[in-house]
């Protein structure tokens, strides 16, 4: 039993309804993000959806939902004839678990059945039992990069295709997509974020009346749910009744010229990409006519349709927070706003004197204020002294060169190092463990071919056995744990230099974004080392805890080395087959404590004698250089590369490629 929908207004969660319902009333919206922390309520009222949703008449037996009016012709299942009598059933939703397999989420075909007898055995998938029905998917941003692929595919085409060694079988697969996440937990690739017609956040309550509320009906459910659900049925079939009108409203609605051109307006003023954007928002502003009862699209429509289908496509890189700036959202509609409109309240015209598009908003100009005083003394001998530095703001991120973990390795999928995955190119074969994946179909011939005497063969079929079945080996890449040990000393700070180590770490934190990885930052200055964020896949998390670093102090980098060791091993514990990076930005000085130079040489030649990658980011700087940051890569047994070499065009890290593989 779902729990009642009005559940979750209490907890200030308007947007998130009035986004889900208008997607029940126009399904074409594309569907639904909800963006919240955690203990929010974001399943249950996805969940409360379903309760709201008209039946689905389907093709009696029919496992892929064909309508009845219009069966799709090339379902597995079919032909089905156009036109006969049907059943009805509730709308379903499908849950994807984060870890599901391919096959789960497109079915399966009987590998041995095709070869052996030539017939296509398939068991349908998640996609297939989502067709004309909702597909959920809780921490979305947790998926994997190849789910995320089909479930692309999928959305795009709106059709399922699955191929087996040149056995096909293809079925419709047009369902909405609502998923969920935390943003601390890292954020979704862009591709998918654009395909969420609508995004909405929630945060809990910070009002005890409202809470109080929650408390009580949350107890009250689990002591008695059939008793609170009929407490809130009337509510809730009201609620139905009025999705059932607002869809049979919906054809009639009219979207005006002027209302287009402030839609497109909208879209061109905020710069989002492509046109999807406009689309959505013309769909929304059209399905919110409907709910409200109305045949017109008012100026009130269009402007609720962008707060909900542009902030999460404003987004240029991963540390950029979404949202909509809506002042400069209510000038871009006045501009836009024609005599058509017919809000009496919207027709005001453009605005006067210039009329041109309302400038971008910007933030408040860098004019060096906040940088590092231009020297730094090295005596404080805690954080948080006499001799800590304000936080400076990071440099212009750029490109990085691909830093990687050398051999191959078995990690969760991603982008950065060699690894055996489910996906990438075939590189060998060998006898299945469990279910048959991934055929190696000339392994498998080559098996059986010299059994086909012995085991009567006397037609042109292949006598195939399932001891000759092979399973392709293939090589893709990996994401892994870059880990981030950040000298944040009064060294450091010297000649502004902590403003283009910030400017580095936060490039290489876009680039283990873009490969799927998982990041961590160790910070140590003063007498000690901390971990400033535990191994995380938010790297929004990791820039901000970056842009508030402070500096100053002695550099203690044996602690830091310690530190960063003791996160590995924990780390290792949870997730073992992850691999992991470290990357050291520091310039090398080791100071503070008895023998700081050589308990610094301890510290990393840990990490050589476990094998663990590691690379050094020089950022000694001036005309004297002693070298140190070499002699610690040396000593951890990775490579050093500074700040220059560090740009993936730095005409000097080429130069040294090149060297290195001559060598």
């Amino acid at each position: 039993m779902t729990t009642p929908f009005p559940f979750t207004a209490v907890v200030g969660q308007d947007d998130l309804r009035l986004a889900l319902l208008l997607n029940a009333v126009s399904p074409s919206v594309g569907g639904v993000l909800v963006r919240g922390e955690k203990g929010t309520a974001k399943s249950t009222a996805v969940r409360a959806l379903t309760s709201l949703l008209p039946e689905v008449a389907v093709v009696p037996g029919c496992r892929f939902s064909c309508d009845p009016a219009s069966p799709d012709p090339g379902c597995p299942d079919g032909p089905h004839e156009g036109g006969g009598g049907g059943t009805s059933r509730p709308a379903r939703m499908v849950e994807l678990p984060v870890g599901a397999s391919e096959d789960r989420l497109v079915g399966a075909l009987d590998i041995e059945r095709a070869l052996a007898e030539g017939v296509k055995a398939f068991e349908p998938g998640l996609l297939a039992a989502a067709h004309r029905g909702i597909l959920y998917v809780d921490e979305v941003n947790l998926l994997h990069d190849h789910l995320v692929d089909l479930l692309l595919d999928a959305a795009a085409m709106g059709a399922s295709y699955v191929e087996r060694e040149g056995v096909s079988v293809r079925h419709a697969a047009r369902f909405l997509l609502v998923g969920t996440m935390n943003p601390e937990e890292g954020e979704l690739r862009p591709q998918l974020l654009d395909r969420f017609g609508l995004t909405v956040e929630v945060a809990a309550s910070r009002e005890p009346d409202q809470r109080v509320e929650v408390v009580r009906r949350r107890l009250a459910y689990d002591d008695d749910p059939a008793g609170f659900a009929a407490r809130w049925a009337d509510e809730e079939a009201a609620v139905r009744q009025r999705v059932v009108a607002a869809r049979e409203l919906l054809p009639s609605v009219r979207l005006g010229d002027a209302a287009l051109r402030q839609i497109t307006g909208t879209c061109a003023a905020f710069e989002v990409d492509g046109m999807r954007a406009d689309i959505v928002m013309a769909r929304t502003a059209t399905a919110l006519a409907a709910w409200a009862g109305r045949t017109d699209v008012l100026a009130e429509d269009v402007r609720q349709a962008a707060l909900l289908a542009l902030p999460h496509r404003r987004r240029r890189n991963p540390f950029d927070a979404p949202g909509l700036d809506e002042d400069k959202l209510d000038q871009t509609l006045e501009e836009f706003a024609g005599d058509d409109d017919p809000d009496p309240d919207g027709d005001g015209g453009g605005p006067g004197g210039g009329g041109g598009q309302p400038e971008p908003d910007e933030g408040p100009a860098d004019d060096g204020a906040g940088a590092a005083p231009p020297e730094a003394g090295e005596g404080e001998p805690a954080p948080g002294g006499a001799g800590e530095q304000s936080p400076v703001r990071a440099a212009e991120p750029f490109r990085t060169k691909v830093l990687s973990v050398p051999g191959i390795g078995e990690g969760a999928a991603g982008r950065r190092s060699r690894a055996r995955t489910e996906q990438g190119r075939t590189t060998g074969a060998r006898r299945p463990e469990g279910a048959l994946t991934k055929l190696h179909l000339a392994a498998t011939v080559r098996a059986a071919a010299p059994h086909q005497r012995a085991r009567g063969r006397s037609g042109r079929g292949l006598v195939v056995r399932r001891d000759d079945l092979r399973q392709a080996t293939r090589e893709g890449r990996e994401g892994n744990l870059v880990l981030f040990v950040v000298d944040a000393s009064g060294s450091m700070a010297a000649r502004q230099r902590m403003s283009a180590v910030k400017g580095a770490v936060l490039s290489l934190l876009l680039d283990a974004y873009q490969r799927r990885d998982k990041v961590g930052l160790v910070t140590f200055r003063g007498s000690a080392a901390e971990v400033a964020l535990p191994p995380t896949s938010s790297v929004d998390a990791a820039a901000a805890r970056l842009e508030s670093l402070p500096t100053g102090g002695r550099t203690p980098l044996a602690a830091g080395l310690l530190k960063a060791h003791d996160v590995l091993r924990v780390e290792r514990l949870r997730d073992p087959a992850r691999r992991a990076l470290v990357v050291v930005v520091t310039d090398g000085r080791a100071t503070g404590g008895p023998e700081p130079v050589a308990l610094a040489g301890r510290a990393a030649r840990l990490f050589a004698a476990e094998g663990i990658a590691s690379v050094v980011v020089d950022c000694e700087s001036g005309p004297v250089r002693l070298g140190l940051a070499g002699q610690l890569a040396g000593e951890l047994g990775g490579t050093a590369v500074t700040l220059d070499e560090l740009r993936a065009d730095s005409i000097a890290g080429l130069v040294k490629d090149v060297q290195r593989r001559a060598a």
